[in-house]
């Protein structure tokens, strides 16, 4: 692989944003009398973007449709409890920051790809003070379409000024490895993240790394 950039995933590859997430979630639902969820499920339906976890909240299954008004009446109330609340528990996994650090230092641009909201994500980089570390940050609302699609790597790499092809996607789940496939990226995944317990070998990505602190004497060597 001849790699020039390398793009991240956030949420279950950099940061571990579920307590906080579940924290907004269980706010909304006490606030349409419905019996909170706790971390635990929330844990298993993050990874597809902030309209289709509140749907799940609200229905207790992956991919069944709430009422509509319901749904309505919800979305505002966990946007509103997840921005106020977007950096209390959040933590950056081991290994990211110092990984992050050491790809900078090899001078590989860096960028965020995320299916999180943009209004969510540049306050989330910020407050665990990574906004220095990306040179660009594709929220999930930025594309035509959030990954699976290939529209947010094709944008980030675009952004970058490279081929896809030169664009190494590091993410957790099979949304990412998908995306990357559509777009032409090479693709590492590590095991610990959100992909609905499933293994990510499953997937079949390029690489399975450990931590992220692992990919600089990587990409070091393969350069």
């Amino acid at each position: 692989m001849d790699i020039e950039a390398v793009a991240f995933d956030l949420d279950g590859t950099v940061v571990d944003s579920v307590p906080d997430l579940a924290r907004a979630v269980d706010a909304m639902m006490l606030a349409l009398d419905l019996t909170p969820w706790g971390e635990g499920p929330v844990r298993s339906w993050v990874g597809n973007g902030a309209p289709r976890l509140v749907k799940r909240a609200l229905t207790g299954h992956m991919d069944t449709e709430p009422d509509a008004d319901l749904f309505e009446r919800a979305m505002p109330l966990f946007n509103r409890h997840y921005a106020d609340n977007i950096c209390v528990s959040s933590r950056l996994f081991p290994g990211v920051r110092s990984g992050l650090s050491a790809l900078r230092a090899l001078e590989f641009p860096l960028a965020c790809v995320t299916n999180k909201p943009t209004a969510f994500t540049v306050p989330l980089i910020e407050r665990l003070g990574l906004d220095q570390m990306f040179a660009v940050v594709v929220g999930g609302d930025a594309a035509a379409r959030p990954k699976p699609a290939p529209d947010p790597l094709l944008m980030a790499a675009e952004r970058l000024g490279i081929m896809p092809s030169r664009m190494l996607l590091v993410g957790d789940s099979i949304n990412d490895v998908t995306s990357a496939r559509h777009a032409g990226c090479p693709v590492f995944c590590v095991p610990y993240g959100y992909n609905h317990g499933q293994d990510i070998r499953e997937a079949s990505p390029d690489r399975v790394i450990e931590s992220v602190s692992e990919l600089p004497a990587l990409l070091k060597r393969a350069a």
